[in-house]
């Protein structure tokens, strides 16, 4: 185990986590953080020259619909499940005197 996690690295991350561990729990989180940052270390020594950074795994595309203007009136549509209607608007009640 190469990485050794202080009691004052768990304070930090605790602030910054915003957690308070009891002592029994914070020991063993101090044995998991260090085996995760060996991990990290381990991961560290593959060889990714050959590799292209991407951002996803899948290949990302724009899924938004092209903006078409359409001019319709569409106000029945859009009232058609108001609770209230008044002269093709939607009634409200009253909020200021």
């Amino acid at each position: 185990m190469a990485n050794v996690i202080t009691d004052e690295m768990m304070d930090y991350v605790g602030i910054l986590a915003k957690l308070e561990l009891p002592e029994e729990e914070r020991e063993q989180a101090k044995k998991d953080m260090g085996r995760m940052l060996d991990y990290i270390d381990l991961l560290n020594e593959l060889d990714t020259s050959g590799v292209e950074p991407m951002s996803h795994i899948f290949p990302v595309r724009n899924v938004f619909r092209e903006d078409v203007v359409r001019n319709e009136d569409e106000r029945e549509q859009m009232l058609a499940n108001a609770p209230a209607v008044k002269d093709g608007a939607y009634k409200v009640p009253k909020t200021v005197e």
